[in-house]
């Protein structure tokens, strides 16, 4: 695969042509999300093990959206086998896909056991208080004020972010560029680096979709004057845009990397009216 640069503006396309995408079958992607969504609860149910496989399977999961989406571009309709179809790709690729995801699940433990040694427990102090239903909005308060608090909240989205870079792109690499897991690792990381102004420009056009939508809610519930409707739009909202942002990563993917077998769609036309 040839590794191509991109301008700035790429980032804002992208985000743009996984809203298109995303229109055009909003069922099936959202059907695709929901078996996603499934599957951390299935994992999550397992005793010691679950949460492991959980952090193993990551990779695989943004790999699945990008399969479903290119797929949409073809005409045909994602459904939930794209998680399971790089998995059938030969012994070679099997071998590339289980090592990312054994180093993404090390990786986030020692993110997770970093993070909670240097804010000391309060990040879980504030969980516990929180489903405590006895709590008071003065314990939480105090909670959240420990300034601890923040600096692990900060370290933990920043190392997740570090930790990111190099597996954005690898699990499509091996899927679609029939790399091994450290030359998949060493061109997604070489590639974000190289476009490192589409994919900031791509981090703040999904940012100031999600403050945007949030201050919608918050805004609809004060002119109703009933604030439990923030809750209400909370949640199908999170989920919408969830669902498209997980669409959108295959662009970003085409978009870097030029192949006939993953070209970017760049005269994508737009659904029936105009998009978002």
């Amino acid at each position: 695969m040839r590794l191509q640069t991109v301008p700035a503006t790429a980032g804002h396309a992208w985000v743009r042509q996984g809203w298109r995408v995303f229109a055009r079958q909003p069922l099936a992607f959202s059907g695709l999300f929901a078996a996603f969504l499934f599957g951390i609860f299935a994992l999550t149910l397992l005793p010691l093990v679950g949460p492991l496989l959980l952090l193993a399977l990551l990779p695989l999961g943004s790999l699945g959206f990008m399969i479903g989406t290119r797929e949409a571009l073809q005409g045909r309709v994602p459904l939930p086998r794209v998680f399971v179809d790089p998995l059938r790709r030969g012994r070679r690729p099997l071998r590339a896909m289980l090592t990312l995801g054994v180093l993404y699940a090390v990786g986030s433990v020692l993110i997770i056991n970093l993070a909670e040694w240097a804010d000391g427990g309060a990040l879980e102090r504030l969980m516990d208080v929180l489903a405590d239903g006895k709590a008071t909005p003065e314990d939480v308060a105090g909670r959240i004020a420990d300034p601890q608090l923040a600096f692990g909240v900060a370290l933990r989205f920043g190392l997740a972010g570090l930790l990111s870079i190099p597996f954005w792109h690898a699990p499509a690499l091996v899927h679609w560029g029939a790399q091994g897991a450290a030359q998949s690792l060493f061109s997604s990381t070489l590639a974000i680096w190289r476009n490192k102004g589409a994919f900031a420009v791509f981090a703040l056009a999904w940012s100031a979709l999600v403050l945007a939508t949030g201050a919608a809610a918050n805004l609809a519930g004060a002119l109703l004057g009933a604030p439990q409707v923030v809750a209400v739009l909370a949640m199908p909202a999170s989920l919408l845009l969830s669902t498209v942002f997980y669409v959108s990563l295959y662009f970003s993917f085409a978009d870097c990397f030029a192949d006939g077998a993953a070209s970017p769609a760049a005269a994508l036309p737009p659904p029936n009216g105009n998009p978002p």
